[in-house]
């Protein structure tokens, strides 16, 4: 058996492999995945054919034949990054990156059979994620994050801003719980694609694809109390932010940033649960798992995460079974 580092490219020297620069481009352009998802299969497809360098023997400088892979090399590599640490979950996308690739090869007459897809992936358990009950939501929101009361100045200055940061909090989580939305898509929030009137967000979601998403009454008034203490902080200020098309902004003016979110996140979920990761995702499975929990229906909330496929969201279909069985058990005349 080989060694991961002498299989893991040093340098993702695309001349030593061919076509994967054209399949690059192709997922780019044509499937508009993100420069992430592209890095991500760059590196797999690449370690796949080191391996497959070592398993044939060849010189650094050979090219390879994507036509001259088996079967028994694909689960060959497999049964390595198994043997090295690798949970199944990695496996498996590793697997899936080279079946992309080779299907592409297929569709192109590079090759004329997708050795990769005759290999079955591994199954792997996913974890359930990690979610607010219903009555922590209520404590974050009703109590923590409460909105000034009847009376109260708008935005009232808890932070010694203004109250910039309690009304930008509040308006944050109450969008990425009420609407299930992504960090990088509340992130990427314009004030163009807020429709308070029509109490709708639309939503640039991976790969830039576009959805829209209805938006509560609860996140509604927190945007219109943010927005108006966002106008009087940067107008006393007598300053313009320099990201002001954005929904979501520092102090300073600035677009958040991915480690604003989680810190916001974590210092009001840390107030008001004990689960174990405590990041901007656990309010968007909170948002799934309370819409199936309240009767939605697999296809709507699939629809508003964002998601191609229904699969990815049957798994907040696990986290309601105990609910299910709850409310069966106080219905049924016979349970």
């Amino acid at each position: 058996m080989q060694h991961v580092e002498e299989f893991k490219p040093a340098e993702n020297n695309e001349s030593q492999y061919p076509f994967l620069k054209g399949f690059l481009d192709y997922v780019t352009l044509e499937r508009h995945f993100s420069r992430h998802t592209r890095e991500a299969y760059r590196t797999d497809i690449c370690q796949f054919y080191t391996f497959i360098r070592y398993q044939h023997t060849l010189a650094d400088k050979d090219p390879i034949d994507p036509a001259s892979i088996s079967v028994l090399d694909v689960r060959l590599f497999m049964g390595e990054l198994l043997e090295k640490g690798l949970q199944p979950k990695s496996i498996a996308r590793k697997l899936a990156a080279v079946k992309s690739f080779y299907n592409y090869l297929l569709e192109t007459g590079a090759v004329k059979v997708s050795v990769p897809s005759q290999v079955i992936t591994p199954r792997f358990s996913k974890p359930v994620p990690g979610f607010l009950s219903e009555r922590e939501t209520e404590k974050l929101f009703d109590e923590l994050l409460s909105l000034p009361a009847p009376g109260e100045a708008l935005g009232a200055d808890r932070a010694g801003d203004g109250g910039f940061t309690h009304a930008r909090d509040r308006a944050l989580l109450e969008v990425l719980y009420g609407c299930g939305l992504r960090i990088s898509e509340v992130i990427g929030l314009q004030y163009e694609n807020v429709n308070l009137q029509d109490s709708l967000l639309r939503v640039s979601g991976k790969g830039g694809k576009q959805r829209i998403v209805p938006l509560g009454g609860p996140a509604r008034t927190a945007l219109r109390n943010y927005f108006e203490v966002r106008r009087n902080f940067f107008r006393m200020k007598n300053e313009e932010s320099p990201d002001a098309s954005y929904v979501f902004v520092t102090k300073k003016g600035r677009r958040i940033y991915p480690v604003l979110v989680q810190r916001v996140t974590r210092k009001y979920l840390s107030a008001v649960t004990e689960i174990k990761y405590k990041n901007p995702h656990v309010l968007r499975h909170s948002f799934a798992t309370h819409m199936l929990n309240s009767g939605a229906d697999l296809k709507s909330v699939s629809e508003m995460l964002g998601h191609t496929n229904l699969t990815t969201t049957e798994i907040y279909t696990h986290v309601t079974f105990g609910r299910i069985k709850e409310v069966y058990l106080k219905a049924h005349p016979k349970a």
